[in-house]
């Protein structure tokens, strides 16, 4: 093997353990979103801005590989890149579930915020030009 071959290997491999990493980020955002922990979300969030990237500048640097055409053609780098894209689908499907569970719990709070609005004041309750739930609270009206 060539120079830029064990370039490409330890690209591919780097790629391998960011997808890893990756992976573990969003399982445990999905944690910090069950448990509401808004300090590991943000800690999460930033973890995974960086290995994405990171991700994308191990890509750029594969692209600019002398003979990444030629490699393109080997077995080996086939097999490589076709264990990267089944991370990298199990990464997008963590995501998917991360995105459900986020988005259900804000209809959760959303239905929520509505119920405490409508017992807080059922004569007062309307809604908001954009259809959001309101208390409106006029007072008891002007005595003279």
């Amino acid at each position: 093997m060539t120079t830029a071959s064990n370039e490409i290997i330890t690209l591919l491999d780097q790629q391998k353990q960011l997808l890893d990493e990756l992976l573990l980020s969003l399982r445990q955002e999905i944690a910090a979103l069950a448990s509401r922990d808004i300090a590991a979300l943000e800690s999460i969030l930033t973890q995974k801005t960086a290995q994405l990237q990171q991700l994308q500048q191990n890509d750029a640097l594969l692209a600019a590989c002398a003979d990444i055409t030629e490699q393109k053609q080997q077995t080996w780098f086939k097999q490589k890149v076709a264990g990267l894209d089944a991370r990298l689908e199990e990464c997008k499907r963590q995501n998917d579930i991360n995105q459900q569970t986020l988005e259900q719990s804000q209809l959760t709070l959303a239905r929520f915020k509505t119920e405490l609005l409508a017992s807080r004041g059922k004569s007062g309750l309307t809604y908001t030009n954009k259809g959001k739930p309101a208390v409106e609270n006029k007072g008891k009206g002007i005595k003279a």
